[in-house]
């Protein structure tokens, strides 16, 4: 037999490189990547259209592709996480903003509904008492689904404009960017030392922001749910191959439903809170679609972090 062709996008990541250069196979399926940089790109398509049979997406994306109905499947698979709190920058060539001068202010990110943006705002408000309303929003592009429209608090910039210049002219107080956090002088981390505070919110919460998750249409689960088993049989494959090299670590790749069922619970609380969902969607719900395909194998113990990690601390 012929494996099934499954037109894909996905990072390069380290948990991912040998599945893309083809040292990771199945016979069942065989994945032809479309290089989309940056992988972003490939959300909206994904989102609106299934322009690919397996992707990566944000996971705010998926949660709203969700519950507008859109076919589908989260796979338990986490391909990109990371620590949030030094992604909001303010200019201090413009002069000292502290964190507790932030109400009131002008922020920018790229759409409402990024994935960074919306933990951002999770953690400015949590652990920091900065509501979401009481900034004024300030984004560049519209949200991965089209029928989403944007709280009365969130503005568009004019047409062409761009955040670091804005930030660097003082149309913004702060702004949050993700893998674009520039390395230039005078444009700091709004939140001092966010590293530790990073670990403190990984103390009290045992989870590192989610960032992309794997989905796969609706359309391949009903034709070949064998291959969406091969899919993800090849994901798990690509952290094992990197498992040496993160022991120790926080765990930013949760696998399996036990892993990702709290995160889960409180990415959709978060949204839910900052007006990011038409409806309310439950975990069950998210991981019923995927769990009559995968059965056992969507099952893997959950990773407890270093216990120094949490230790004493308190919730954030």
């Amino acid at each position: 037999m012929q494996p099934l062709l499954l037109k894909t996008a996905l990072k390069t990541y380290p948990h991912t490189r040998a599945l893309k250069r083809g040292e990771l196979t199945d016979p069942a399926v065989q994945l032809v990547f479309d290089e989309v940089e940056p992988i972003h790109n490939a959300f909206a398509p994904m989102a609106r259209r299934q322009a690919y049979d397996v992707s990566e997406l944000a996971i705010v994306t998926y949660l709203q592709a969700k519950a507008y109905g859109k076919p589908l499947i989260l796979l338990p698979a986490v391909v990109a996480a990371r620590f949030q709190q030094g992604c909001i920058i303010y200019n201090a060539r413009r002069g000292k903003l502290d964190i507790d001068q932030l109400s009131g202010k002008k922020i920018g990110v790229r759409t409402y509904t990024q994935t960074t943006g919306m933990w951002v705002r999770a953690i400015l408000s949590g652990t920091y008492g900065v509501p979401v309303e009481a900034n004024e929003w300030i984004t560049i592009e519209g949200a991965h689904l089209e029928e989403y429209a944007d709280p009365s608090f969130v503005q568009r910039a004019a047409p062409g404009k761009q955040l670091l210049p804005m930030l660097r002219a003082g149309e913004l107080d702060a702004a949050i960017l993700g893998n674009d956090l520039p390395d230039e002088a005078g444009l700091e981390p709004l939140i001092p030392d966010a590293a530790t505070a990073d670990l403190a919110w990984y103390a009290a919460h045992r989870y590192v922001p989610i960032n992309h998750v794997v989905v796969v249409t609706q359309a391949l689960a009903d034709a070949h749910p064998q291959a969406v088993r091969a899919v993800y049989d090849l994901l798990c494959r690509g952290k094992a191959s990197v498992a040496a090299e993160n022991a120790g670590k926080p765990d930013k790749l949760l696998f399996g439903y036990d892993a990702l069922r709290a995160p889960l619970e409180e990415t959709l609380a978060f949204c839910e809170e900052q007006g990011l969902l038409p409806r309310k969607l439950t975990v069950d719900e998210i991981f019923a679609d995927s769990e009559r395909i995968l059965g056992d194998a969507g099952v893997e113990p959950p990773r407890t972090p270093p216990f120094h990690l949490f230790h004493s601390q308190k919730r954030i």
